[in-house]
């Protein structure tokens, strides 16, 4: 571990003892979530980022080990490990370069240049690689063998230009050489494959129209444009290359293999271009797709969890009674009342063409179960429902006008249908459940949206194309953050909320919603040691992210760990104040000489922590809701070009940014469009979720496009 901190603390420019303390802790199996918060003074506050990284980087160290490990067994079973070898093997640290190194050496398949091993040619081969004979054609004689199939010397050289090939193929130094100059100056290209368009799958081929004669350079392409081309590849409707200028590629193994002049030159000349051909090029393009398709999938892996943090930490409504109405023409909208808690009170449907019928049971409706908001799922439908509630005389019914909130149900249908909503709502079929799930996404979107599938939210880019493992393992780290941020009710958390907090995870999760159910509400931090297998571990990690806001101890309701309740309470009592008291008063607190109380395990950052937790106990950091009214256009006849009109982003791609208007498709802010000074990516100017004032460029009515400006 020792060499592995120092490696680390160089490259990410981090001093060796913060390196250290964060492997200490995660190798004691603590969560990230549990040391950015909890172990401040060990780390020298390192956050979130910052740890992560330092564990991807010893994860990729740990695994290089282990294929040099199996390397190095390899070759010595094989008795082919010297001395020089071994070190050359040791002192790699890139995958590339000790697959490069053992190239030469590992088990192959029959080759060309091992047919002409077996043939006693490689002698011949080395002699004039290493320029130690004047005419191969001459060296060449002495290698003539009928029985071993070389009936003359033109055969004995092109057996041994097959083994050069293969040699000047695995030099390490030419590999090297050979990838940077692919990395710089490869052109990407492709090309429409015009039978496969053909044959009626016009209108699958068209959505790749912009890529039927393509090509840039390799290192430029951005990651959205990459997949787009992989996936059109992949479906046949376009046809790639990959390759630098060959002369230029040429030269570069000339300079590293040639020597002067004469017919030994003459003949490793014609050996590099089929080496070149042959091995060199579809090797480099084999390692360099790879690389290609590694960068676009981190680039857009990046962006649908940056996308997916933001929908997570969006703003909750709050504990409030509220209804919700999952919109339909034919099959007719239907409404379900919520308690403040979320729970399910009552479920009806209503009919847009019946106004009278529909206006008496939602007036009915919003009295008997005190309603103040109104989810609208923003589906087909949805702005004309969201009309219809507007203009309902809420006064005439003595009632106040709801607020009526636009949510965007992405998934719903998907939560609807799944085990976790059988399980929830046994008694109820698919669209009471889809409609509950819009409800809750308004009174709390972190809470019911860890319900789904990540990757089923509707944010992202080309997420079925990348590595699914990586999009998987991102989006689930991205969802634990959000969850240990925001901090979790213990008492009202669903098993799938509570699995993502720290130290939890699904079968703990069960066994507390278990126990809460047969031993009612939670009255303490302390009784979660009573769940089963929730070892003091676990509870090192959790308790610190769980809530009980009616707890005896108002620590409990706090983001304070009961591990430092100890100190709090020595505040209190120093202070001649109660706990409580020492909460409610800032006076008391600002009189508190932190430093006193700091110690080597608890030390003044994490103090400062807890004194920001006592002035806003167990507070959100979750923004307040801000409902987004959009202009009076329904659907895309509405949109005239110059047209402003506010909308919400609902994704943001690396290619710009689609905004919701509320007309039932999302329009397209392009990169190009979203400010007037130059941007790298559209996420350094709009967020998921932010409100923007938009300008229609033009409506492609045909193809359901909107082209959208942000600039001013």
């Amino acid at each position: 571990m020792i060499e592995y901190v120092k490696k680390i603390a160089e490259r990410l420019s981090l001093k060796p003892q913060q390196v250290e303390a964060t492997l200490a802790l995660l190798n004691d199996d603590c969560t990230i979530p549990f040391i950015a918060r909890y172990r401040k003074e060990a780390t020298g506050s390192l956050d979130e980022v910052a740890l992560a990284a330092i564990r991807d980087l010893n994860e990729k160290l740990v695994a290089l080990d282990k294929r040099r490990e199996a390397i190095l067994k390899s070759l010595s079973e094989r008795n082919l490990l010297s001395e020089e070898l071994q070190l050359k093997i040791a002192a790699v640290d890139n995958l590339n370069e000790l697959e490069d190194i053992y190239l030469p050496y590992k088990v192959k398949r029959k080759t060309r240049a091992g047919q002409a091993r077996e043939k006693g040619l490689e002698p011949l081969a080395l002699a004039i690689f290493q320029y130690k004979v004047k005419s191969p054609l001459q060296a060449a004689q002495e290698y003539i063998n009928s029985e071993l199939g070389v009936k003359d010397a033109k055969l004995a050289l092109a057996g041994a230009k097959d083994i050069i090939a293969e040699w000047m193929s695995e030099d390490q130094k030419l590999r090297k050489a050979m990838r940077d100059y692919w990395a710089k100056k490869a052109l990407l290209s492709s090309k429409l494959v015009a039978s496969k368009a053909a044959n009626g799958k016009e209108e699958a081929a068209e959505k790749f129209k912009d890529y039927f004669d393509w090509s840039e350079a390799a290192a430029k392409a951005p990651s959205h444009r990459l997949l787009a081309l992989f996936r059109g590849e992949s479906e046949g409707f376009l046809k790639l290359s990959l390759a630098p200028d060959d002369e230029e590629a040429l030269i570069i193994m000339d300079n590293h293999f040639l020597k002067g002049k004469g017919e030994v030159t003459e003949l490793l000349e014609v050996t590099i271009e089929d080496a070149y051909d042959r091995l060199v090029a579809p090797s480099m393009e084999s390692e360099l797709r790879t690389e290609l398709k590694k960068r676009a999938d981190i680039e857009a892996i990046k962006i649908f969890s940056k996308n997916l943090r933001e929908l997570l930490m969006a703003p909750p409504f709050g504990q409030k009674a509220i209804m919700a109405l999952d919109p339909g023409f034919r099959t007719g909208c239907k409404i379900v009342c919520l308690s403040s808690q979320g729970d399910l009170l009552s479920h009806d449907v209503i009919y847009l063409h019946q106004p009278d019928q529909a206006a008496a049971k939602l007036l009915d409706l919003t009295k008997k179960h005190n309603v103040c908001a109104i989810a609208v799922g923003n589906g087909t439908a949805g702005r004309e429902s969201e009309k219809f509630l507007q203009e309902l005389n809420w006064q005439a019914a003595q009632l106040e006008t709801p607020q009526i909130v636009m949510v965007n149900e992405s998934g719903a249908s998907i939560y609807s249908a799944s085990e976790v909503a059988r399980e929830e709502f046994p008694d109820h079929d698919i669209t009471v459940r889809g409609a509950v799930s819009i409800g809750r996404r308004l009174m709390d979107p972190l809470a019911e949206l860890v319900k789904l599938d990540p990757k089923s939210i509707g944010v992202g880019q080309y997420q079925h194309d990348v590595d699914q493992n990586e999009l998987q393992k991102s989006l689930d780290e991205t969802v634990v953050s959000c969850v240990n941020a925001v901090g979790v009710e213990l008492n009202t958390a669903s098993k799938e909320l509570l699995s993502y907090v720290s130290g939890v995870g699904k079968q703990i999760a069960s066994n507390i919603v278990k126990y809460r159910s047969e031993n009612g509400p939670f009255k303490s931090r302390s009784e979660l040691k009573k769940v089963s297998r929730l070892g003091p571990k676990a509870f090192e990690q959790s308790a610190g992210f769980l809530r009980i806001r009616e707890a005896a101890n108002p620590l409990d309701a706090s983001a304070v760990h009961p591990e430092s309740y100890k100190i709090v309470e020595q505040m209190a009592k120093d202070a001649g104040v109660s706990l409580k008291e020492l909460m409610q008063s800032s006076e008391t607190r600002k009189k508190i000489e932190l430093e006193k109380y700091a110690s080597e395990k608890i030390g003044l950052p994490t103090l400062r922590d807890i004194m920001q937790e006592l002035e806003k106990p167990g507070r959100d950091p979750r923004a307040t809701l801000e409902v987004v009214k959009f202009a009076d256009v329904h659907t895309l006849d509405d949109l005239k070009e110059g047209m402003k009109l506010p909308g919400i982003v609902t994704n943001v791609t690396a290619f710009g940014a689609f905004v919701d208007i509320g007309v039932h498709q999302d329009g397209l802010v392009h990169i190009s469009e979203l400010s007037n000074k130059f941007i790298k990516e559209p996420a350094e100017v709009v967020p998921v979720r932010q409100k923007v004032e938009v300008t229609v460029l033009t409506v492609d009515k045909a193809r359901k496009r909107i082209s959208l400006s942000l600039k001013r």
